[in-house]
């Protein structure tokens, strides 16, 4: 996030603009991962890869601009 000189909003963003474009299960955990591709408040396209933890709460890996 602060590579790319994202802040905490363009994250927020990116989750209420986007959709989720792929599904993918840790082979290790069997956790589902979800990468969601939206965009930043700029307009800019930017992906964020987020789980749902075991207490009910979204998690984000990582998060990119496009």
């Amino acid at each position: 996030m602060n590579d790319d000189g994202m802040s905490i909003f363009d994250v927020e963003s990116i989750i209420f603009t986007g959709q989720i474009v792929e599904r993918q299960k840790d082979t290790d955990s069997g956790e589902w991962k979800y990468v969601i591709e939206g965009e930043t408040l700029a307009g800019r396209p930017g992906n964020a890869v987020t789980k749902i933890s075991l207490t009910g709460k979204v998690v984000f890996i990582t998060v990119w601009l496009v």
